[in-house]
């Protein structure tokens, strides 16, 4: 029997903008087709806990919204901040004594003397942090969903899902390494794009788009995530008919139990 491999903790957060065509939008990327994981996928930021992200746990000092909170989950929220900042330069942090999210300009001098050098680890958001003058605003997330990579899979993640409204005029991009490109995007479109073939959808991404396409603002989306229950969703895979199934839980709230795929990305 194959070792099963231990899931990687990872965050991600699904940034959110009221669109100018009456649809919320959601700020996704491209991944490059060389990665090893979700190669060429259209998904949202994010990427895995690591060691700095603990480190920063242990000065409350430099986060708001974290009362309360074990340091499993703030490792996770802080996880979730620094990978949006590396992967699309958008920055959910406040100055100290503020209580407002740090303006596009200065997110942007933030990101031209950080970004690269901490997607490069010659710096730490810790230090980037603490130079900046700047409190992590763990509570501008919401908790949304918690997906667990498939057992069997050679590399698996468990990964927490957020929303977020994207600071004002804080556009993002993609750096041009870890993905190629990079789109504010209405859940329709994106589904459209992936039924087409323009986009290459993992499944999670696919179930939460539809999830999120439900909602008709930033602001209703918010509303109704917020203080719900959070089921973890590991799903399992059978073969039937030379096709593949994925089951899920239904109380979940993905509108069923039983899905047909294609790859599971």
């Amino acid at each position: 029997m194959a070792e099963i491999v231990a899931p990687r903790p990872a965050s991600t957060i699904l940034l959110l903008r009221d669109g100018a065509a009456g649809e919320i939008e959601v700020f996704m990327m491209v991944r490059h087709y060389e990665i090893d994981f979700n190669s060429g996928a259209l998904v949202f930021p994010g990427g895995s806990v690591d060691k700095g992200d603990k480190e920063i746990i242990a000065d409350p000092a430099l986060y708001s919204g974290g009362e309360g909170l074990d340091e499993v989950t703030l490792s996770f929220r802080i996880a979730a901040i620094r990978e949006t900042f590396e992967e699309s330069g958008i920055l959910l942090a406040r100055p100290k004594g503020s209580k407002a999210l740090v303006d596009a300009k200065r997110a942007k001098q933030i990101e031209a003397a950080h970004r690269a050098s901490l997607c490069e680890g010659k710096t730490t958001f810790l230090k980037v942090l603490i130079d900046n003058g700047l409190l992590l605003a763990l509570d501008e997330l919401v908790p949304y969903a918690h997906w667990i990579t498939p057992e069997g899979m050679p590399k698996r993640f468990d990964t927490w899902f957020f929303l977020a409204a994207a600071p004002p005029e804080q556009l993002g991009a993609h750096d041009g390494k870890e993905a190629t490109d990079s789109i504010w995007v209405s859940p329709r479109e994106a589904m459209e794009g992936g039924n087409s073939g323009r986009f290459k959808l993992p499944f999670p991404t696919t179930r939460n788009l539809i999830k999120l396409g439900k909602q008709a603002s930033v602001r209703a989306a918010i509303e109704d995530a917020r203080g719900k229950t959070i089921v973890t969703v590991m799903p399992v895979m059978t073969r039937l008919n030379g096709g593949r199934q994925l089951r899920i839980p239904r109380e979940a709230g993905y509108d069923g139990d039983v899905f047909e795929v294609g790859a599971l990305g």
